[in-house]
């Protein structure tokens, strides 16, 4: 008798000990702040820029009022940051978070923005104008569109979408026919010019299938959306990753893909997932761009 309550005294300890082990890994998937370190060189840079690159907040708090994120992001002293969509949930109540977190950085920097799904669906719900909201803070949106901006003497083409970058065909080419309406026309005169070129894209599987990364003429892609694989394995990666599907190969990272190299962050937060972030702190990109 003696010998089955051990048994069943090991058996609960063991328990506990994994309750206990993957509660401390959602929470530290959620709460404790991480830094990850990315450097490219292009000869289009003529002086070293430093970005900062965040996605996915899906309201989530790093610290009251996201202190912990403000404080981490001006530590590294970015000269411009993008923000890769999914500041808010589709059903969010409202865009205090984002807008509040945005508000906060705009004093020092200057940021950009690309709106996610969820950003669009919340849009589409009517609850508030998100874009408009953003852009009353100092935030500046991009969404089919770009903008040239100067930094230390670079001259650098920023963009920002959300739609795919080819045709929705049997080979996922681009074709300008099957793409969505002004797409097309929208990439073929970002790439026009000699300058180093960042385009914004929430998804990074925007740029990843049929001959994208052959046709379009982009340096830089900076992406978010699949939130590091969501639940990563370790020896193996992340789980899920959007249109990838599952074990995606492009979930977290640089790559080099043909014409375009692709940074994807794992981001912030997740929003109401299936299953939680586990064994994937949330983080930010700092890269530096260099000659």
């Amino acid at each position: 008798m003696k010998k089955m309550t051990m048994w069943v005294v090991g058996i609960l300890v063991f328990i506990l000990v994994i309750v206990t082990l993957c509660y401390y890994e959602v929470d530290i998937s959620y709460n404790r702040l991480s830094e990850n370190n990315y450097n490219i060189e292009s000869k289009k840079i003529k002086k070293d820029i430093n970005l900062l690159i965040m996605s996915d907040l899906h309201d989530n708090q790093l610290g009251q009022n996201n202190k912990d994120l403000i404080e981490k992001i001006n530590s590294l002293s970015p000269d411009i940051i993008f923000v890769v969509g999914d500041g808010v949930n589709s059903d969010s109540k409202n865009s205090k978070i984002v807008t509040n977190l945005m508000k906060q950085l705009c004093k020092n920097h200057k940021v950009f923005y690309s709106l996610g799904n969820t950003d669009i669906d919340y849009i589409k719900s009517g609850t508030s104008d998100l874009q408009k909201e953003l852009e009353s803070v100092g935030v500046t949106v991009l969404n089919n569109e770009y903008e040239d901006v100067k930094i230390k003497g670079n001259t650098i083409r920023i963009g920002g979408m959300y739609a795919y970058a080819f045709g929705l065909n049997d080979n996922n080419d681009v074709d300008k026919d099957t793409m969505e309406e002004g797409v097309y026309d929208f990439l073929k005169g970002f790439q026009d010019t000699d300058n180093y070129k960042i385009m914004m894209a929430h998804r990074p599987d925007s740029f990843i299938f049929g001959n994208v990364s052959e046709v379009w003429n982009i340096d830089l892609v900076v992406s978010g959306h699949n939130h590091g694989g969501q639940v990563v394995i370790p020896f193996v990666g992340g789980l899920y990753g959007g249109d990838q599907g599952w074990f995606p190969k492009y979930y977290k990272g640089l790559f080099d893909l043909n014409k375009i190299k692709i940074l994807i962050t794992s981001g912030l937060g997740s929003g109401k997932e299936k299953l939680p972030r586990f064994n994937n702190p949330p983080e930010v990109v700092n890269l530096k761009l260099t000659n």
